[in-house]
This record gives C-alpha cells, sequence and structure tokens, in this order.
C-alpha cells in the first residue's frame, strides 16, 4: 500500500484562513460583513451574570430565621452597595438594636424564613470577543459572533501553554538550533511575540515574564524546565489556561530539538509583523494545535506553493511522531506496510517507518505520527 491517511501538522506561508469568534451566551454583534477588523477589534460582547454569594442573615444579627423577612430593611430586587444598612434587629425593648452592613454589590434575589439566608448575585461581567484574526468579517452570527477571513501565515504547533495573546514577531536566536537563553531576551521585546530556535530555559521564560514578553515560540523544551517554570506536572489533557505571564509554543518536541529549519525561515521572514497566537492544545480525542498566525496585509489570492495533501500519507512525506517513546522525532515515511505487524505489547497494528535525519529507522503504528504539511 502507498500511501495512508493520517492527521496534518501544518507549516504555510500563506494560506486563507477563516476564524469563528462567538460568545458563551447571547449578545451583541457590533462589527458588519465586509468590514476590515484589526485582531484586538471587539466584533461581540455580552454580560455574564455575576455569581451568587448566600448572606446568613439570622446567623449576623442573631436572631431566628423566621424573623429575618421582617429585619429586611432591603427588598428582592433592590440593588446594594458595600457598606450599606442591609438589615436590623428589634432589639430589646426597642433598644440595643444590631445593623447588619452589605459586604458586597449586587442584586437581592431571595429571602428565606427558612434558612434565615439571603442571596445576592453580584454584578453582572462584560464579556467581550476580539477578532483575533485581523482580516474581513465575510459572515456575521446573529447575538452570537462574527467569521473572520484573511491570508496569513500560519504555523502549527506540537505544545502550548497559555490562550491567546498577541504581538509583533521578533526574532531573538540567529539560527533555529541556537538555544533560547535569557541573555539573547532584551526590553525591547515588551509585547512582542519572540521566535527561538531550540530548547528554551525555565531561566529564559521567567526573564521574559519579567520582562512583559507577550509569547515564545521555539523549537523544544525539557520537561523539567515546563515543571521549574509552571511550579507543577502538567497532567492535564487540555492547556491553554495557565496564569503563568506569556504564551509559549513548542513546535518540534521535548527536549534538545531545534526548530524546523522551514518553520524557523517563515516565521524570521515576518518579522515586525503582527501576529496572533493561541498556546491551546490537546492531544487526545479532538485533536487542538497551537497556533501562530500572521495575516498578511492584503486580500489577494492565496500563493499556489504546493502543500502536502491534506490527510494523505506518502512515502517521503514528512511527519512527526506524537507518542512515546520517540516522541517528537521528525523524519520521512519510508515504507508502508500493508499487514499489520506486532508491537511489542504484544497488540497487532498497520504501522509504517520513519526514517529520521540520522538515518535512524523508526517503526510506529501509524496512528502515532502526524504528517506535517508544508
Amino acid at each position: 500500500m502507498s500511501q495512508a491517511y493520517t492527521p496534518g501538522l501544518k507549516v504555510v506561508a500563506r494560506e486563507r484562513l477563516r476564524r469563528r469568534r462567538v460568545l458563551p451566551l447571547p449578545g451583541e454583534v457590533l462589527v458588519q460583513a465586509g468590514q476590515r477588523v484589526a485582531a484586538r477589534d471587539v466584533v461581540a460582547h455580552s454580560l455574564m451574570p455575576g455569581d451568587v454569594t448566600p448572606v446568613n442573615v439570622a446567623n449576623l444579627l442573631s436572631i431566628a430565621p423566621g424573623e429575618v423577612p421582617r429585619a429586611m430593611l432591603r427588598h428582592e430586587g433592590d440593588r446594594l452597595t458595600i457598606g450599606e444598612p442591609l438589615a436590623r434587629s428589634q432589639g430589646l425593648f426597642g433598644l440595643f438594636k444590631t445593623e447588619c452592613p452589605a459586604r458586597i454589590a449586587g442584586t437581592i434575589e431571595s429571602i428565606s424564613s427558612v434558612t434565615g439566608q439571603i442571596m445576592v448575585r453580584g454584578e453582572p461581567h462584560r464579556v467581550l470577543v476580539d477578532a483575533y484574526l485581523a482580516g474581513e468579517v465575510v459572515e456575521v452570527l446573529p447575538e452570537s459572533g462574527a467569521v473572520i477571513e484573511a491570508d496569513a501565515t500560519f504555523v502549527q504547533g506540537i505544545f502550548g501553554i497559555g490562550g491567546e495573546a498577541f504581538g509583533p514577531v521578533e526574532r531573538a536566536c540567529p539560527d533555529p538550533a541556537h538555544d533560547l537563553t535569557p541573555a539573547l531576551l532584551t526590553p525591547a521585546m515588551r509585547g512582542a511575540v519572540v521566535v527561538g530556535g531550540a530548547r528554551v530555559t525555565a531561566e529564559a521564560l521567567a526573564a521574559a515574564v519579567r520582562l512583559g514578553v507577550a509569547a515564545i515560540v521555539t523549537g523544544g523544551i525539557d520537561d523539567q524546565d515546563l515543571r521549574d517554570f509552571l511550579g507543577y506536572d502538567l497532567g492535564v489533557a487540555v492547556t491553554g489556561n495557565e496564569p503563568v505571564g506569556l504564551t509559549l509554543i513548542i513546535t518540534e518536541g521535548f527536549g534538545d530539538i531545534a526548530m524546523a529549519e522551514r518553520t524557523y525561515q517563515l516565521l524570521a521572514a515576518r518579522a515586525g509583523a503582527a501576529a496572533a497566537l493561541n498556546g491551546a492544545t490537546q492531544i487526545r480525542a479532538g485533536v487542538l494545535r497551537p497556533e501562530i498566525v500572521i495575516p498578511w496585509p492584503d486580500m489577494q489570492a492565496a500563493s499556489a506553493a504546493p502543500v502536502a495533501a491534506g490527510g494523505v500519507l506518502r512515502r517521503g512525506a514528512t511527519v512527526r511522531i506524537i507518542r512515546d517513546p520517540y516522541f517528537g522525532v521528525i523524519g520521512t515515511v519510508g515504507r508502508l506496510p500493508a499487514e499489520p505487524q506486532v508491537l511489542g505489547s504484544g497488540s497487532k497494528a498497520r504501522v509504517l517507518e520513519v526514517v529520521a535525519s540520522s538515518g535512524e529507522v523508526f517503526i510506529v503504528p501509524r496512528a502515532n505520527v502526524e504528517l506535517i504539511e508544508s
């Protein structure tokens, strides 16, 4: 059998991209079809209901729960400000009255004579959705959001942490095999998307946070460096919400791995251009890859440069192994045996040969590789 099908990892100089940007609940769309938007332009907004906080008025006033409704100075539906009197006890013979001030701002939703508690809903939170992809609004989704389209340089990584980030592309390493160390980071990189080369150290990541770097894109990272930077072992199936102060995207894998030459040259060639990134990663079902998107300033037709056939795996195609024990190895496809082979675990699966640049050949299940489209 000469070909098979496998997930792809894209590294393309120019491609027509679309991004669907939607609110988590119905709201107002602020853009129109045909409108040009920048990456940080707000395309839709909504109000998220505030959290509900119980307040035990009976305990605060030292009264029975059944007396709470009569003690209330404010009623259901009333808005509260912090510090204003909320309830007052009757006292003893009209004397020694005790007041309960509001400790949070919000609206009284309920008053219970059974529990002696009231429920206060906090102020609503404004939820904003930005365009992320600088380009043209091609579709408006009523009360939900919009679809943005643009030609862009598009690079998918193998692993990332942190959410969406924005900034101009700045090259830090002189070549793709150069490690990204603190000495290569400067104050001028504040707010920038810094392109490294090979391994990034925990010290460099910490220095980048201190300098205010928006994001780092580099070839590899050691597992211990990632643990030191985060302060814990990253054991979740989905990343993207780590409060670490920057977004990190690894393009090749874990260890001392240089960034692929093509990826490095693509990113270096776009130095100074505004980029948008998202470090969210999900390796299991419903694969989600971290990405770097660098829009082109015009909407001309996408480049006709050849790309690997989407999902089609042939001999000579460039692939990356995405499972242990060879995680992160990049090579070309050798043989594609048609018959299932017995694996080390004793199970059978259809396999392929991955020929690394060193000439070493790895035999792995076909499900353990992804195609690098270029």
